[in-house]
């Protein structure tokens, strides 16, 4: 079996039985324990600069392969019936998750946004090297920061997030001449309203965010896709191995940690998800758990990964 295939909802083990055991465990206790508010910090006022110091670290395709089974995962990515889908990819970093959309369908068109500016010239340089127009001609990055200031209003303006985008309050012409604009990182800012987008794809992206600021987010999220539009989430799971490998004083927030970089870090019940989403005016579709075991080549342990599927829609 491939490594995208095992990634792809694989249910090496069940969540449970991870359960027990970590809440059987005196050396995982601190997981466990309420957080109280007292000790509660502050958001971090330089999140785009914690960021944006990881891409410049971490910006190679060793660090983030090509997340080629997402389109295993999402199929709707590449066979959607529609012409032209519109995806937008909400912190996209150095481009892992847009090549394999890109090349996966080639009608799609993919706006993608990241807090740090860094990333998106990482993303764009990597497209770049690619040296394919039909490609380059069909992403469109722009930097926005979703969690403090929502989303650029040529995405969906305020008529459009008010009615159902049945009909749009922008042409075909000006919608051309807003993808025209959107080929650089300088957008104007009285671009024409696209009128909504078909798909977002947020992957391991709202874990990255406080827990207190995740439901605006997704509000916002809900408010430029079309009516039946699919929001596709891939993040952290509870008990993942990366949350059990946080010491204590990690801790910032109730399964909430912060690095030592100043990048965060939540790890997602499945109920949580549900209520976040919910709340921000989705319908579920699909939501479960993907638990996964890894070997580290190194220590020739094996360790057991899980992350959180969801694909939630905007109604009609």
């Amino acid at each position: 079996m491939s490594e995208a295939e095992a990634e792809y909802f694989s249910k090496d083990f069940d969540w449970d039985d991870l359960r027990n055991d970590v809440e059987a465990d005196p050396s995982l206790r601190h997981h466990l324990l309420p957080f109280p508010p007292s000790a509660s910090t502050s958001p971090p006022q330089d999140v785009s600069d914690a960021w944006g110091n990881f891409h410049a670290r971490h910006h190679t395709g060793k660090f983030f392969k090509e997340r080629r089974y997402l389109l295993k995962e999402f199929p709707e990515l590449v066979s959607c019936g529609k012409k032209n889908p519109r995806v937008l990819e909400v912190g996209c970093g150095n481009g892992s998750t847009i090549l394999p959309i890109l090349r996966g369908n080639e009608d799609v068109i993919v706006y993608a946004c990241d807090c740090s500016s860094e990333a998106l010239e990482y993303a764009k340089e990597m497209l770049d090297s690619l040296n394919q127009a039909s490609i380059g001609r069909r992403f469109h990055p722009f930097l926005c920061d979703f969690s403090l200031d929502g989303f650029p209003m040529w995405l969906a303006c305020g008529p459009c997030r008010e009615t159902s985008l049945r009909k749009h309050c922008c042409s075909s012409e000006a919608e051309e001449k807003t993808e025209t604009s959107l080929r650089g990182f300088d957008l104007s800012k009285d671009m024409s309203c696209l009128g909504g987008v078909d798909f977002i794809t947020l992957i391991f992206t709202l874990s990255a965010i406080p827990f207190e600021m995740m439901p605006k987010a997704l509000a916002e999220c809900c408010c430029v896709l079309k009516p039946g539009g699919l929001l596709l989430f891939r993040d952290y799971g509870l008990y993942d191995m990366t949350m059990l490998r946080f010491e204590s004083g990690k801790r910032v927030g109730f399964r909430e940690y912060m690095r030592s970089d100043g990048t965060r870090s939540y790890f997602f019940s499945l109920g949580i998800v549900r209520d976040l989403f919910l709340h921000a005016g989705f319908i579920e579709l699909e939501l479960e758990y993907c638990c996964i075991k890894s070997l580290n080549r190194r220590s020739g342990k094996s360790m057991r990964r899980v992350w959180v599927h969801g694909k939630f829609q905007k109604p009609k």
